[in-house]
């Protein structure tokens, strides 16, 4: 077969359509990307950001980028489910690789983190972040806000993420209440999706708790999320301890009682219609996974949201 190819993460001579690799080799970029810092008419931007610094438990997640490339190796060549669509005829995505900073120097990696998001977001390329734990969308979200305006929250997590810091701590577990104080979020058309423990303040985001995603139907769950967010710009971030320790057991703070993959999978199909400038996938911790459970999960739900910024860019 002359027409195929391998290695098209380095090979391919243009940054759209499907690769040709074995799902069993090749270079793995993030479904077969080419990798290329060229953002020259690029449609959207994989970009890894390896840092678990800020866990409160169990760390791993430094390594989540890579173990999300290498699950998602198996979603091109066919047309991705359920959207019915090469996802690449007709939407240029490059992977950019990770993000670069000294890990030994923490106090300077949220501007190095922040700064390169900016340049990325400045090219007009929809970003699509891979972490690292929950900390790296603080500085993605500011890079994003600083372009769009303050932006309402999307919020997939077991976890509010609102516990109090002074504005200078490196935890993975206070990003959303330092940007409602800091006005970086919509906090009126903010939704927190799959919550199912108590921080002390909710900072007036909407919760949708653990135990009301398990009795509502995918459905209503989405006309939820789209009722409250309505038409104003978003941002979307998945913490994969969303989901049940069943189907993301590589996580570093699991919560019993979530939903499944599948059903959360089904909300993400169904918010089209939403008004989504930015996202990201965190907190898939390889050493805790089992048979790359987690890590397909996350790269999934990745493929979705680049699913969901597609059908925008092919109806115009």
């Amino acid at each position: 077969m002359p027409s195929r190819t391998t290695d098209n993460a380095f090979t391919a001579k243009a940054i759209k359509g499907a690769a040709t690799d074995p799902t069993y080799a090749g270079a793995l970029s993030f479904m077969r990307r080419k990798y290329t810092k060229n953002l020259s008419d690029v449609d959207a931007v994989v970009w890894g950001i390896p840092f678990d610094a800020a866990v409160s438990n169990r760390p791993g997640t430094r390594f989540g980028p890579r173990a999300i490339r290498e699950a998602s190796a198996i979603f091109d060549n066919d047309p991705q489910y359920p959207f019915h669509r090469d996802l690449f005829e007709d939407f240029a995505v490059i992977d950019y690789g990770d993000c670069l900073f000294d890990y030994g120097d923490h106090p300077k990696i949220p501007g190095a983190i922040e700064k390169e998001a900016a340049k990325i977001i400045k090219s007009g390329a929809f970003l699509l972040t891979l972490g690292g734990d929950h900390f790296v969308t603080w500085p993605v979200l500011k890079a994003h806000a600083a372009k769009h305006g303050p932006l309402a929250l999307v919020h997939f997590d077991a976890h509010q993420d609102t516990w109090f810091d002074d504005g200078k701590r490196i935890d993975h577990g206070s990003f959303v209440g330092r940007a409602a104080r800091d006005g970086v979020i919509d906090t009126s058309h903010s939704i927190q999706i799959g919550i199912r423990t108590h921080a002390p303040e909710d900072c007036g985001i909407r919760l949708v708790y653990g135990h009301e995603v398990e009795d509502m139907t995918a459905a209503a769950i989405a006309e939820t999320i789209l009722g409250h967010v309505g038409d104003r710009p978003c941002y979307v971030t998945f913490d994969i301890d969303c989901l049940d320790p069943a189907y993301a057991p590589g996580t570093g703070t699991p919560v019993a009682g979530g939903p499944s993959s599948a059903k959360m999978l089904s909300v993400l199909q169904k918010l089209g219609g939403l008004d989504i400038r930015g996202g990201d996938v965190v907190e898939v911790s390889p050493p805790y996974d089992h048979a790359g459970i987690t890590a397909i999960a996350g790269a999934t739900v990745a493929m979705y949201l680049l699913a969901l910024r597609g059908e925008k860019v092919a109806g115009g």
